[in-house]
């Protein structure tokens, strides 16, 4: 009996969902087609049905998980700048550095990503634009601010996984925290700052002190 276009679709998102998870938590070219196809609770026979290749599903993969990172970046940010604020601190707790399950594939699976075919890496380009696009929306900030915090997340939680000291891993991801939350300065009313000229003064000086040669 032949699936109707919505059961297959719902297929096809459970498929997506699995590898999305195989992906993150044990790299993407560890993952075979099999493991993805067993852990959707199908046969591996079926892949070829909905994909024309492994490549073809990481690059949907990705995108999907960056489309869901923005969802919940869009709806904190929605929620006033306090809440944008906390769900980024969150990306920088010293539990996130072992959590190899954070949604983000950006973050997840940076290191790989860069080895990965055009269409993946348009994918991620294209949600990469889109996610430093609402960062960029709230409160005063800009979009070189929105690059510069999400490019400083990423590399410090890439860092403090690296090295083997945790008292030094805890310390890339506070200092970066600090820095990071200083460019959505919140006014004691909980609101965003709206004296932009001090506001860019601000960024310019933390910027300015985290790329200071030691």
């Amino acid at each position: 009996m032949r699936k109707s276009k919505s059961e297959t679709a719902q297929t096809r998102q459970r498929i997506v969902r699995a590898a999305a998870l195989a992906f993150r938590s044990n790299g993407i070219h560890a993952t075979g087609v099999a493991e993805i196809m067993s852990a959707a609770g199908l046969t591996p026979g079926g892949f070829y049905r909905h994909f024309a290749s492994k490549e073809h599903l990481i690059a949907e993969a990705c995108a999907a998980g960056i489309e869901s990172t923005i969802d919940a970046i869009d709806a904190s940010a929605q929620a006033g700048e306090q809440a944008f604020i906390d769900h980024f601190e969150a990306y920088l707790w010293d539990k996130n550095r072992r959590n190899t399950l954070i949604e983000c594939p950006l973050i997840a699976m940076g290191s790989e990503l860069v080895r990965a075919d055009i269409e993946t890496r348009r994918a991620a380009t294209r949600g990469y634009c889109e996610l430093i696009g609402v960062m960029a929306s709230v409160g005063e900030s800009d979009e070189g601010s929105a690059m510069f915090a999400f490019s400083a997340m990423l590399g410090a939680l890439t860092i403090s996984r690296i090295v083997d000291d945790p008292e030094l891993a805890g310390r890339i991801l506070d200092e970066t925290k600090r820095r990071v939350v200083g460019l959505w300065p919140i006014a004691p009313d909980g609101q965003a700052c709206t004296d932009s000229k001090d506001g860019d003064a601000e960024k310019t000086a933390l910027i300015g002190d985290i790329s200071t040669p030691m």
